[in-house]
């Protein structure tokens, strides 16, 4: 995941922060700014394709989108609160994979968008 965000930074600022407690309690300390967009992490959420992700990104940044939060829940998934201030529910399989493997997979995702954005040939 260390490779993919600081391949990342080439293109925006990026943050990875961890919180391990109760989605409940840890939801209430991100603190976001107004018009901020939070994405949740869900099997059962929309699925996208490189190419769909890269232009849902794309549209976000021409919008002036200033931050993008992705999500990755627990086992009992978000809070309903939390799932109404989504701006989208995700799904990268409807397999389910470790915290570890989906950070690691959406970096590389959110990586490969900006390539395909950019016309750099990883995407390729």
């Amino acid at each position: 995941m260390e490779d993919y965000l600081a391949r990342i930074r080439r293109f925006a600022t990026i943050e990875a922060i961890e919180l391990r407690e109760n989605s409940r309690t840890a939801s209430h300390k991100l603190e976001v700014e107004p018009g901020g967009n939070f994405v949740l992490l869900d099997a059962a959420g929309k699925p996208l394709n490189s190419n769909q992700f890269a232009k849902w990104l794309g549209e976000l940044r021409d919008r002036g989108a200033r931050e993008l939060i992705f999500l990755c829940g627990n086992a009992e998934g978000f809070p309903e609160a939390m799932r109404r201030r989504a701006t989208m529910r995700l799904s990268l399989s409807p397999l389910t994979f470790s915290h570890e493997l989906a950070r690691a997979m959406l970096a590389e995702q959110i990586y490969r968008a900006f390539t395909i954005l950019t016309g750099h040939p990883y995407a390729k």
